[in-house]
């Protein structure tokens, strides 16, 4: 039987990066179905390794994985592979990236179980090869995450940021502000020299010095407050429609803010919820598997499991993130059943939705929507949510979006909390 052998590779391999495949192979490790427009929602995933080698060879044609200075040159030589040296290049390069913990390789046994299967050599079978599946690790998911932030960033012209400033001081660590007299329950990080100060002013220089409870000052610090945040992201069909892949940036977006939030607000809290026919939470260890499917737009139950989550947190601040494309067109009644009305705003589903925007309203939960659309029907329901609920509206394109999510996340300011 004949193999494929997946190895270190010992000869050329034309200079090419693990981190520079994963870069150029972003927007394939992050489909969105796209390309699939009628896959179901719950057979998301089903990537193959061929289907890995395929896209690697693609990056390599196009010359995404080559330095300005050696393009030619290394073009050339792509080109003078035999289809063997190329097999064994592609091969190679998919088993570097298992073996450096980016993706993991497995295939479905009979009873429909994942299990590693490699041959002896170290490699899989060529009979089994169509079969095997690959999946992103965390260590792809926070690669992912943070070129995508820097790419961001740099769009945005900022270099480094921190964490959420507010117009309000407080006693803190970091001293930004004048002191004030010191007050119980205030942090007693002293600002000595203006404790001295009082003493000396009150007593005069004489040993030894008595300090005074009203003589303690104490260094102010700007407030800086904690965010519990829901990003809930449409996954409705209409989010590949029309010519225009809109999931897969909103994705490479969440990505991004995750990293945001755990590099730079490690006080803050982030979780996806997922609204389409229905809505739920999903792990954002599986963001880079979820695709879009024929669904409708239930954005009241996407509000629901939101809701549900922000009242687990203790944060000063509670927000939801909604990325949508499209007005609500779906509701859960009662009794479970799915109601669907894509034509027009359906007073019934839109009435039941507002009602669960007034809830967030009452409990202080936030909502700022990103529209990807501008049809009239979507503009008019968002208007009212940033009516009842003092939030924002932007409307954005899949080339925008991260600009203005980040800015806003990055910009917000709290209430003062006494």
């Amino acid at each position: 039987m004949k193999f494929t052998t997946y190895s270190r590779f010992t000869g050329d391999d034309l200079g090419v990066s693990v981190e520079d495949l994963l870069r150029a192979l972003s927007d394939f490790l992050l489909q969105s179905g796209f390309h699939q427009q009628y896959m179901r929602f719950h057979e998301m995933g089903e990537q193959t390794l061929d289907d890995l080698k395929q896209a690697i060879q693609e990056a390599l044609d196009s010359g995404s994985l080559f330095s300005d200075e050696n393009l030619r040159e290394l073009m050339e030589k792509l080109h003078q592979l035999s289809p063997e040296q190329m097999q064994q290049l592609l091969d190679n390069l998919a088993q570097r990236m298992a073996e450096e913990g980016y993706i993991s390789i497995s295939e479905p046994d009979q009873q429909g179980q994942q299990k590693v299967q490699l041959n002896p050599e170290g490699g899989v079978g060529e009979n089994q090869a169509g079969r095997v599946r690959f999946e992103l690790t965390d260590k792809a998911l926070d690669f992912l995450g943070f070129k995508t932030l820097k790419d961001l960033l740099a769009s945005l012209g900022k270099a480094s940021f921190g964490r959420h400033d507010t117009r309000d001081l407080a006693t803190g660590i970091e001293s930004t502000g004048a002191s004030k007299s010191y007050e119980f329950g205030d942090i007693l990080n002293l600002d000595i020299s203006e404790t001295l100060s009082n003493a000396i002013k009150r007593e005069g220089l004489s040993m030894p010095l008595k300090l005074e409870y009203p003589d303690l000052m104490v260094h102010q610090s700007e407030y800086q407050s904690s965010c519990a945040t829901v990003l809930m992201l449409d996954c409705s069909h209409s989010m590949i429609l029309y010519g225009e892949d809109r999931f897969t940036p909103a994705k490479k977006v969440a990505l991004a803010l995750s990293h945001l939030i755990r590099v730079q607000y490690p006080g803050d809290s982030l979780h996806l919820v997922l609204f389409h026919d229905s809505a739920e939470e999903v792990p954002l260890s599986q963001l880079a598997r979820v695709q879009v499917g024929p669904f409708y737009t239930n954005t009241r139950e996407g509000l629901i499991v939101a809701q549900r989550i922000l009242a687990r947190q203790h944060k000063d601040m509670r927000q939801i993130i909604m990325i949508t494309d499209g007005k609500p067109s779906a509701l859960t009644l009662d009794d479970g059943r799915i109601y669907k009305n894509a034509f027009g705003l359906d007073p019934l589903v839109v009435g039941r939705t507002l009602d669960e925007v007034h809830k967030c309203k009452r409990h202080g939960i936030l909502i700022n929507t990103f529209m990807l659309a501008s049809d009239y029907g979507l503009v008019q329901f968002v208007q009212k949510v940033t009516e009842i609920c003092r939030g924002k509206a932007y409307f954005t394109t899949p080339y925008n979006l991260g600009q203005y999510l980040l800015m806003d996340y990055m910009n917000r300011k709290t209430r003062t909390i006494h």
